[in-house]
Parts: structure tokens; sequence; C-alpha cells
């Protein structure tokens, strides 16, 4: 499923006939940033697995508070073959 925007994303999460496995947000959205989404949505479904992205600098992300421990998270650009580990790791395969 894809949103365009974090409204929508909440809107899905919200939805009881819905499962979700992942939810893979950017870290800097418009009118709200990838980690409020993150807590939010984690209101709503408690221990779902969330993978980041970003396409700014490391430096920029740091601000942003994802890279802490355990926190899954890729850089823009990435391959197909990047995103799958990432992916996996994210929802917890080995």
């Amino acid at each position: 499923m894809t949103a365009a925007n974090p409204s929508d994303a909440l809107a899905i999460c919200e939805r009881k006939d819905t499962s979700i496995d992942l939810l893979m947000t950017d870290v800097v959205l418009p009118g709200l940033s990838g980690p409020a989404l993150k807590d939010k949505i984690g209101a709503i479904r408690p221990g779902i697995k969330i993978l980041f992205m970003s396409g700014y600098t490391s430096n920029v992300i740091i601000h942003h508070g994802v890279l802490e421990n355990g926190v899954h998270y890729i850089q823009k650009p990435f391959s197909m073959n990047e995103l799958a580990l990432k992916v996996r790791q994210a929802i917890g395969e080995k």
C-alpha cells in the first residue's frame, strides 16, 4: 500500500481490516516528520516494524533522531537488492 502523505498513512493504519507488517517512510515529510509519524502509527499499531529512508546526508538525519541503535534506515538512492536486505532486517528475518 502507498500513502501520498502522513495523513493518508495514518488513515490506512487506522483501518482494522488491513494487515501491515512494515512502515517504510521518509525521514523528512510534509507536515509531519518520519519519526513523529512512527510514534503516531506505533500508538495505533504497537510493534509495527519501521524502515526509514532519506536522500539527505547523515548529518541532517542525525538531527531528526533517526540514526540511533535499533533503527532501520536506508540511504537513497538504493538498489532493489539493498532494499530487500533492509526490509528483511527490519522485519526480523535473517
